[in-house]
């Protein structure tokens, strides 16, 4: 399933992990520029549903927020925006993404981000029996129940999920 041999070294995200003492696995994989989860979950061999994106988005205001969504499915902006409730999301800009989250656009996580900021999550990932998320870091996914982001991260559940990408 993983390149086990290969030693990662901490991450935020991974202390974060760590110092609330939830249980993970470490999935090493080599980082493709726009490869996005297709990449990953084809190394990896694991289902790109169950590789779930951290994305940082802004409302109207400008205020940052994160959706977790299927690795296989895009975020339906105007659906999320009324299940917020917005007038408006949209995607930040990478180097904006990366000040409000302390991590390199494609290697982002919702564990140990700079900035707090509200974190939603695709309710049906929820259902899943396991998950793939970012480490913290390009090339390095950890894997755990997904009940950790509602538990540990307090993430909302939504049902903002579009179209298969």
């Amino acid at each position: 399933m993983s390149k086990k041999s290969q030693h990662v070294s901490e991450t935020p995200a991974t202390q974060f992990l760590r110092q609330h003492k939830v249980e993970f696995t470490e999935h090493v994989y080599d980082y493709v520029e726009h490869g996005g989860t297709a990449e990953s979950s084809r190394q990896l061999g694991v289902d790109e549903h169950a590789v779930v994106k951290t994305l940082v988005m802004q409302d109207e205001k400008a205020q940052p927020l994160i959706v977790l969504m299927h690795g296989d499915r895009q975020v339906s902006l105007k659906e999320l925006a009324r299940q917020i409730p917005c007038k408006k999301v949209e995607p930040c800009k990478p180097e904006v993404a990366q000040r409000h989250s302390g991590y390199q656009v494609g290697g982002t996580s919702p564990f140990g981000i700079r900035k707090v900021m509200p974190i939603y999550v695709e309710a049906s990932i929820l259902e899943l029996p396991r998950i793939c998320i970012n480490g913290g870091r390009r090339g390095y996914l950890v894997g755990m129940a997904p009940a950790i982001l509602v538990d540990l991260l307090a993430a909302k559940p939504v049902h903002c999920a579009g179209a298969a990408e």
